[in-house]
């Protein structure tokens, strides 16, 4: 869930439930873009390939998930959808809804909107699934090796990746404030957080970049940190090896800024003293 490269003393970081680069893996599957926006006047597209040596197929579907104050996803049975949750179920169409990818090879799937008369302004979200399909064991096997053992377990891992759908109706904004900074140790070692509030009508999503004053070269670099309209703030979490957590402590300054795909332009940034 989170990954660090560390090169010519950089780290970089990726948050729970954010997107590292313009693709996200997950088993043999590699999904690109990790992130949709509609607007309602176009379409876009999303590319599946499969990366590994045996043909895979993948069954595509669309689920609900809320952020919570912690930065993680939670996943929302249906009948407890809210209105908007609904509608973007009901609004956003996509195809095909299940694929086999041979060895290297990508696979387009479509992804439009049908944004209903009337429907209010605002931003409406759903996560698509991409679940792995696994083989079907032969019934002959299955049966040979009951035969020889006398018992027949098969325990099969069922790979999935979500990406988030956003459609945006109307003029919409939002601002974000960095706030406190401080350095934990946990269970799986130390980590670098962060509070982010987020005012306006829909989410905000970028990358933070931590420095010490009078260094350019940043200390810690996370990509694809969001914060979706259900919460007015969440806290980052970012898990960092010990000698980079020792040289987060003290002043530095936080910047968080919008996607690079977008012009790279500041969101927020601010000097905190870390403890």
């Amino acid at each position: 869930m989170l990954r660090f490269l560390k090169a010519f003393g950089l780290f970089t970081a990726a948050a729970l439930g954010a997107a590292v680069s313009p693709a996200l893996a997950s088993g043999d599957l590699l999904v690109a873009p990790t992130r949709v926006i509609l607007d309602g006047s176009r379409g876009t597209e999303v590319v599946l390939s499969n990366i590994g040596s045996a043909p895979a197929t993948y069954r595509i579907s669309l689920e609900i998930k809320r952020m919570t104050a912690a930065g993680g996803l939670d996943e929302i049975a249906e009948e407890k959808a809210t209105p908007a949750e609904r509608a973007a179920l009901d609004m956003i169409v996509f195809s095909p809804r299940r694929v086999t990818l041979p060895p290297n090879q990508p696979q387009v799937v479509r992804v439009g909107v049908r944004v209903p008369e009337g429907l209010p302004p605002g931003e409406y979200r759903a996560h698509m699934l991409f679940r792995a399909v696994p083989d079907t064991v032969p019934a002959e096997s299955a049966e040979a090796k009951s035969a020889s053992t006398g018992v027949s377990i098969a325990l099969t891992p069922i790979y999935g990746i979500t990406i988030p759908v956003i459609v945006r109706v109307g003029d919409l904004g939002a601002e974000a404030v960095i706030g406190d900074a401080w350095v934990s140790e946990g269970a799986d070692g130390p980590a670098f957080n962060f509070d982010l509030s987020r005012t306006g009508s829909r989410s905000i999503y970028g990358d933070i970049e931590v420095t010490r004053p009078g260094v350019a070269e940043p200390l810690l670099v996370a990509r694809g940190i969001a914060v979706y309209p259900e919460v007015g703030a969440r806290t980052v979490s970012l898990r960092v090896p010990d000698e980079v957590a020792a040289k987060l402590k003290g002043p530095v300054r936080i910047r968080y800024s919008e996607d690079r795909e977008i012009g790279g332009g500041t969101i927020d940034e601010a000097d905190r003293v870390v403890k």
